[in-house]
C-alpha cells in the first residue's frame, strides 16, 4: 500500500514536475522575449532617477548659491558702506584700521572685558540708530555701534559703546608697537615725556591737574594723533579714563564713572564714544582734526591785544611768601627798572591776586595801594598796560563770602541744601568757596565788580587763575550739572570774554583770542627749562596755538618735588637763577609766542647778561615776531600752533618724528636750544631744503644731521629756511 501510494505520488509528482518545467520554460521564453524591452525600460527608469537626483541637487545648490549671494551681497554692501578700510571680527572683537593705501595703521581689540565665550548678535530693530550705524549686542553686557564716513582720502570711523550692566566698563585697547607709529596728544602727562607712546601709567581719569602730582596737566583736550596718519577724538560726554602700558604695548580708553571727576552720570550706564580718522599723512590729518576758526566774534581791540602780546613782554611782579609783599611801591619800582634797561619794549604789568586784602574781595586793598589810580595813570602814560589776576575762589575771610552765601552764588555740597557752600583751598587761601558759574546770578554779580575796577582804576585786562579740576571742592555740586570738572573753567572763561583777559591758567578748549593759555608754574631748574619746551609743543599739538610759557628762569624754586599739590602753596618767586640757566632760558623763550619776565636781566648787574639779552631781543624783533605774525592767520583759521614739532614740516621724514629737542616757528625757522647744564655742542637735524645758519650765516643742506654742532653759551642754534630754488 505504501508502495502503491508512493507510485501514485511519484506519478503525480512527475506530472507536476513536467508541468512546472514547462511553465518555467514558457516563463523564461516570455522573459527572454521581453528582456530587450525590460532593459530599455530599466535604462529609462535609471535615467529618470538620475535626472531626479540631478534636479534635486541643482535645486539645493541653487538655493545655497542664492542664499550665499544674498548674504554675501549684503555683507559686501555693509563692508563697502561702513568698513571699507576696516577689518573687524565681531566674535573676538579684533580691529584693524587701514590707510588709503590698504596698510594697517592701527590695530587693537574692542570690548576687552567682554568674555570671549559671549556670542554677539545683531541688535533688535528698536535698538538700532537711524544714521546707518551697524549695531552689535552682547546680551546683558554691552552694545556696540559702528559707523563710517568717507571723505575721499579722509575717513572717520565712529565707535560707540553702551554698557548694559552696572559692573561693565567699556574698554578698547590699541597697540603701541613701533610699526604702528608714535602717539602724541592729550596734553602733558606726569614726567612730561615727548611721546605718549613712551609713557607707562594705569587707568587715570582724564582731567586737568598738576602734572607733577596728577597724571595730566592744566591744558587738556581729548585728541590723540599717531605718526603714521591716524587720530582719535573722544566725545566730551564720555567719562574717559586713559591707560598706557608700555610693557603690554597698549594704549587703552575706558568709560567709567567715579566719585569726583565723572560723578555726574550723564547716561544711566557708562558710554564710550570716539572717532578714529585716517588720511594721507600726519600733518594733513592734524589740520583736518584741529581745524577751527578763532575769528568768530573778535573785535579790532582783540586783534590789537593779540599783536601786543606777541610783540611786548609780560612783566610779572615778583612776590614772596607774605601776601603783603606786593604794594604800590613794588609795582612802581619794578616798572622803573624795566624802563631803565632801555632796550626792551614796555608791555603788560601782571599783578598777582594780592592786589586785594582777601582773595575774592574784588576791590583794591587801599592800605597797600593808597594812590593806585594815580600810579596806573603814570604807567599808562609811559606805555605799560595793567593786568590784574582774578580767581573764582572767595576766601571765607572776605566780606563777599557772606554775601555770596546769602545769595546762593557758590558751589554747594553735594546732597545738601544750596545754602551750604562747598569749601576748598587754593594757593595761599586755606579755606574758600567757589563761585557757581552755572548760576545765572553769579556772572552779573562778578562782572559788575570787574567793570567797576576797570572804570575806577583803568585796569586794561585780567588774567584768569582758575586752578585745575582738582581745585574744585571734592563734593562739588553746581546748579546745573557739569559734564566733568573741566567744564567749570571753560564756562567761566566763556562767560567773562566781554570783560577782556590776557590769559587763562586752565583750559579744555582753546580760549577766545587774545587770551593765551599759560603753562603750569615751572621749577627754576634745568629740568624746568626742558618742561617748558615739552609743554609748549604738546599743547600746540592738541590745538592751543597761543601759549604763555611762564617767567624766564622759573616760577618757583624747590630742591625736590612735592608729594602734594604744588598749587596748595603760595610759593615765593625764586631767588636770582643761575646765570647760565637764565641765559639758556631766555634763548628758548625768545622763539616762543610770548615772553614773560619776573627777574630782569639788569638784576645780574653784568654786561655779559645785558649784551646777550640785547642780541636776543634784536633777533626776536627782526626774525621771530614777523614770522609769528605771518603764521598768525593760519593759526586763527585752522588752529595750527605757532611753535611746532618738526614732523609738521615733513611728516614723512622718520627723523623729524622722534626729535623732541628741536622745534620750528611756522615753517621757516628751526630752533635747536641747549637744555643741559655746561653743554656747548649738540646734534642738529635739518629737514629737506636749504637753511641759513643763524650763528655764522653759512648755508646748510637739509635732510641730514649736523654732528657736534658748536653752540657757545651766549648763542642759540637757529636756522632760517631759504627759497626752494636756492642753489647750494
Amino acid at each position: 500500500m505504501l508502495a502503491s501510494d508512493f507510485d501514485t505520488y511519484s506519478l503525480a509528482s512527475n506530472q507536476a514536475s513536467i508541468t512546472s518545467v514547462n511553465s518555467v520554460a514558457s516563463l523564461l521564453r516570455e522573459k527572454m522575449q521581453a528582456f530587450p524591452q525590460m532593459i530599455r525600460k530599466k535604462k529609462r527608469e535609471t535615467k529618470d532617477y538620475k535626472i531626479k537626483i540631478f534636479v534635486i541637487m541643482m535645486f539645493f545648490i541653487t538655493v545655497f548659491l542664492i542664499s550665499y549671494a544674498y548674504v554675501g551681497y549684503h555683507r559686501h554692501v555693509l563692508t563697502y558702506s561702513y568698513f571699507e578700510k576696516i577689518k573687524f571680527n565681531s566674535k573676538d572683537r579684533f580691529i584693524k584700521i587701514l590707510s588709503h593705501e590698504n596698510k594697517v595703521v592701527m590695530s587693537g581689540q574692542l570690548g576687552v572685558t567682554i568674555n570671549m565665550d559671549s556670542h554677539p548678535f545683531h541688535c533688535l530693530e528698536d535698538r538700532r540708530k537711524q544714521d546707518g550705524s551697524v549695531c552689535i549686542e552682547w546680551n546683558g553686557v554691552a552694545r556696540l555701534y559702528m559707523n563710517f564716513k568717507d571723505m575721499d582720502v579722509f575717513r572717520c570711523y565712529t565707535i560707540h559703546w553702551q554698557a548694559l550692566s552696572a559692573n561693565q566698563f567699556p574698554i578698547d585697547c590699541y597697540e603701541l608697537t613701533r610699526d604702528n607709529g608714535l602717539w602724541f596728544g592729550g596734553g602733558i602727562t606726569k614726567n612730561m615725556e615727548w611721546s605718549l607712546s613712551t609713557k607707562d601709567f594705569d587707568f587715570s581719569p582724564y582731567a586737568s591737574g598738576d602734572a607733577k602730582v596728577h597724571q595730566f596737566g592744566n591744558g587738556v583736550k581729548r585728541y590723540f594723533i599717531n605718526s603714521i596718519g591716524v587720530a582719535i577724538q573722544v566725545n566730551e560726554k564720555s567719562p574717559l579714563h586713559l591707560m598706557v602700558n608700555t610693557t603690554a604695548n597698549e594704549f587703552c580708553l575706558k568709560a567709567q564713572n567715579d566719585d569726583f571727576t565723572f560723578v555726574n552720570r550723564l547716561t544711566p550706564l557708562p558710554e564710550l564714544q570716539y572717532k578714529i580718522c585716517t588720511t594721507e599723512d600726519m600733518r594733513s590729518l592734524h589740520m583736518l582734526m584741529t581745524q577751527q576758526s578763532l575769528w568768530d566774534g573778535l573785535k579790532e581791540a582783540d586783534i590789537k591785544m593779540l599783536h601786543t602780546l606777541i610783540e611786548e613782554p609780560v612783566w610779572q611782579i615778583p612776590h614772596q611768601n607774605q601776601w603783603d609783599s606786593i604794594n604800590e611801591t613794588t609795582v612802581y619800582n619794578y616798572s622803573e627798572d624795566v624802563i631803565a634797561m632801555g632796550f626792551m619794549r614796555l608791555g603788560h604789568i601782571l599783578v598777582s591776586e594780592f592786589w586785594q586784602e582777601n582773595i575774592g574781595d574784588f576791590t583794591v586793598d587801599v592800605s597797600r595801594f593808597p594812590t593806585l589810580k594815580e600810579t596806573i595813570d603814570v604807567l599808562h602814560r609811559r606805555g605799560f598796560k595793567i593786568v590784574f589776576t582774578i580767581q573764582p575762589f572767595i576766601s571765607t575771610d572776605s566780606e563777599n563770602f557772606k554775601n555770596a552765601v546769602r545769595k546762593k552764588l557758590l558751589i554747594y555740597e553735594r546732597h545738601s541744601e544750596r545754602s551750604i557752600p562747598a569749601l576748598t583751598r587754593y594757593k595761599s587761601v586755606s579755606s574758600a568757596g567757589v563761585l557757581d558759574i552755572t548760576n545765572n546770578a553769579s556772572i552779573p554779580w562778578l562782572k559788575e565788580k570787574l567793570e567797576k575796577l576797570k572804570e575806577e582804576y583803568k585796569v586794561d585786562s585780567f588774567y584768569l587763575d582758575l586752578g585745575t579740576s582738582y581745585n574744585l571742592p571734592h563734593y562739588y555740586q553746581c546748579r546745573e550739572t557739569l559734564d566733568n570738572p573741566d567744564m567749570y573753567a571753560r564756562l567761566f572763561t566763556e562767560s567773562l570774554e566781554s570783560v577782556g583777559f590776557l590769559g587763562v591758567s586752565t583750559a579744555s578748549r582753546a580760549p577766545k583770542p587774545p587770551a593765551f593759555l599759560s603753562t603750569l608754574p615751572i621749577n627754576s631748574s634745568w629740568s624746568g627749562i626742558r618742561e617748558i619746551m615739552t609743554t609748549v609743543l604738546n599743547y600746540g599739538i592738541i590745538g592751543y596755538p597761543f601759549i604763555l610759557p611762564g617767567a624766564i628762569g622759573g616760577d618757583y624754586a624747590l630742591a625736590k618735588s612735592k608729594t602734594k599739590m604744588i598749587s596748595f602753596y603760595s610759593l615765593p618767586q625764586p631767588t636770582l637763577p643761575d646765570q647760565e640757566l637764565f641765559v639758556r632760558w631766555m634763548q628758548l623763550i625768545t622763539f616762543m609766542p610770548a615772553m614773560q619776565f619776573s627777574h630782569l636781566p639788569s638784576e645780574y648787574k653784568s654786561d655779559y647778561i645785558t649784551d646777550v639779552a640785547k642780541e636776543l631781543i634784536n633777533v626776536r624783533k627782526a626774525i621771530v615776531i614777523p614770522l609769528l605774525k605771518k603764521y598768525l592767520t593760519e593759526s586763527m583759521n585752522e588752529g595750527l600752533p605757532l611753535v611746532r614739532p618738526l614732523w609738521m614740516l615733513d611728516p614723512h621724514d622718520p627723523a623729524c618724528l622722534s626729535i623732541s629737542d628741536e622745534f620750528s616757528v611756522g615753517e621757516e625757522l628751526i630752533v635747536a636750544p641747549i637744555l643741559e647744564e655746561s653743554v656747548e655742542e649738540r646734534e642738529v637735524y635739518l629737514p629737506q631744503g636749504v637753511w641759513k645758519d643763524g650763528i655764522d650765516g653759512s648755508l646748510r643742506k637739509g635732510n641730514r644731521w649736523i654732528h657736534s654742532y658748536k653752540v657757545p653759551k651766549d648763542k642759540i642754534a637757529y636756522f632760517i629756511k631759504l627759497p626752494d630754488n636756492t642753489r647750494f
